[in-house]
């Protein structure tokens, strides 16, 4: 019982972190999908496409990193593979980034890729100027057609993940490394700016 608590206690940093980015990443997509009442419907398909990816790929990592073994990515970094050392990162946090690709991005994903059909459908009714039964069965076409393309989507990307985990979680620990580096170099130069070399030292 005591083990039990400590890893529960231990846990609510990462609940309450999880939680707290799901909202920024929510306003992002909801602000996303209010705008689709204002473009066309074709615009809005775009959109609400690109929700659907997203939310497939990342539901496609979540389930990458749990099936992944960490045998395969030490052999990769003994030969010093770009993206390797992060790969092990992913698969022993395996339960966090599954957690925060699956359930925070790609539930989201999937949430608000309804809203989006339903905002396109509405568009393409208005376009069409279809009115009564007519027109709701556009809207019910549609809306059904967006669900199951995510949900389709979303079997081919976990059976993908499921086959071959190790190429899915490298690509994304190359990914996720290269923006990190890209992060450190822009923080650099920023230090560079922000502390100039004083008067009378020499650059070496």
């Amino acid at each position: 019982m005591g083990m039990k608590k400590t890893s529960l206690r231990s846990a609510w940093p990462f609940v309450v972190t999880v939680a707290a980015l799901s909202f920024p990443i929510s306003g992002v997509f909801d602000t996303a999908t209010i705008f689709l009442d204002r473009i066309p419907w074709y615009l809005g398909a775009v959109v609400v496409l690109f929700i659907v990816l997203i939310g497939a790929f990342f539901d496609m990592v979540g389930v990458a990193s749990a099936a992944a073994q960490e045998t395969p990515f030490h052999a990769m970094a003994s030969k010093r593979i770009f993206g390797a050392k992060r790969a092990i990162y992913i698969v022993r946090n395996a339960e966090k980034v599954s957690s925060i690709a699956s359930d925070v991005v790609g539930d989201i994903a999937g949430v608000l890729s309804g809203a989006g059909a339903l905002a396109v459908a509405v568009q393409l009714q208005r376009s069409l100027q279809t009115h009564g039964w007519f027109g709701e069965l556009t809207v019910i076409i549609i809306t059904a057609f967006i669900t199951a393309l995510t949900v389709g989507f979303k079997a081919i990307g976990k059976t993908m993940a499921i086959q071959s985990p190790t190429p899915i979680v490298l690509f994304t620990a190359r990914v996720l490394e290269s923006f990190l580096q890209t992060e450190r170099s822009l923080n650099y130069i920023r230090g560079r700016k922000t502390n100039p070399p004083k008067k009378g030292s020499v650059n070496k």
